[in-house]
């Protein structure tokens, strides 16, 4: 998508999930046959429901079918919240991955790879908790923003809940 269509169509739907206290994270536009498909990201600190996905669609279908945004070519529009493997790209992708493990590539002069747990985030980096290796306690860990390179939250099947340890 080219970048003038990016900024045009970001311009047209950020009031739109604004007004739903969203965020938009992402649009895309691909091509899936003869057709286009507008991919349409958003996201909230409380996450995003079905319902919500579903109005939104609604309301920037509505939108589009007004403007020229997306030409005359036949399109689907997709409006969905972002996966579980999204990347971790800004502050507020970390603040709401808090107590998730996650997956970091260091930056160049760093250490290679780590996986730790979210514990607190700030404006200059993360406090993780790294997991102990063998039978080993768990250390604390800072990381600074400047040191990651990629970070990705990791998807935990067995991981108890606090009241399930309290128990």
């Amino acid at each position: 998508m080219s970048t003038t269509q990016s900024e045009r169509l970001r311009g047209l739907l950020e009031p739109l999930v604004s007004a739903q206290q969203l965020d938009l994270e992402e649009i895309e536009v691909s091509r899936a046959g003869r057709r286009r498909v507008l991919r349409i990201i958003v996201d909230s600190d409380e996450g995003v429901e079905l319902d919500a996905c579903a109005e939104l669609s609604r309301a920037i279908s509505e939108k589009l079918d007004e403007s020229d945004a997306m030409g005359e070519d036949e399109y689907v529009l997709e409006v969905s919240s972002p996966g579980a493997d999204r990347p971790l790209t800004e502050h507020r992708h970390y603040v709401r991955a808090v107590g998730r493990l996650a997956a970091f590539r260091l930056a160049a002069d760093g250490s290679g790879d780590l996986v730790a747990r979210i514990l607190a985030v700030d404006e200059d980096g993360l406090d993780l908790e790294v997991p102990g290796v063998k039978g080993r306690k768990p250390t604390a860990r800072r990381l600074a923003f400047d040191e990651i390179a990629r970070a990705r939250v990791e998807i935990e099947f067995n991981r108890k809940d606090k009241k399930e340890e309290e128990a």
